[in-house]
């Protein structure tokens, strides 16, 4: 990714460590990072700075990650998610199909190559979107 395309990257997961290590991992991907520790601190985040893509865990205290995908979904629609989860049940797959996330990666995160490659595919439609307003901005209609 070149320096002028950096997106703005939120990663929630009431587990410090998994945080920590996303963060390091996607910040040398090129992306800013900024962290939440459950949803509410996230839709903090998003009321107070531009996000681009999110990556959240889907079990949390407080606000869970599907509960979060449900008001990004209405209320951020230009955002992209990508879930994580250690704890898969059918019911949390289909709330996250329903709300649009792009991807669920199941835990435990050994090899990031999975969730590097789903993140990269969120952003790459970012890219594509823009560059189509950007030519419709260009055009006289």
């Amino acid at each position: 990714m070149s320096q002028e395309n950096l997106a703005n990257l939120l990663i929630v997961d009431d587990e410090q460590e998994i945080r920590e290590m996303l963060a390091r991992h996607f910040a040398f991907e090129g992306f800013n990072i900024l962290q939440a520790e459950d949803g509410l601190e996230a839709l903090e985040v998003l009321n107070s700075q531009k996000v681009d893509l999110i990556i959240s865990d889907i079990v949390m205290p407080r606000m869970s990650g599907v509960e979060l995908l449900e008001v990004v979904h209405k209320e951020f629609p230009m955002i992209r998610v990508n879930m994580i989860t250690g704890y898969v049940t059918q019911s949390h797959l289909l709330q996250c199909m329903q709300n649009h996330a792009d991807d669920v990666i199941y835990k435990p995160l050994e090899d990031l190559q999975e969730l590097e490659d789903s993140v990269k595919r969120s952003y790459e439609t970012i890219q594509r979107w823009k560059n189509k307003l950007k030519v419709l901005q260009g055009m006289k209609v």
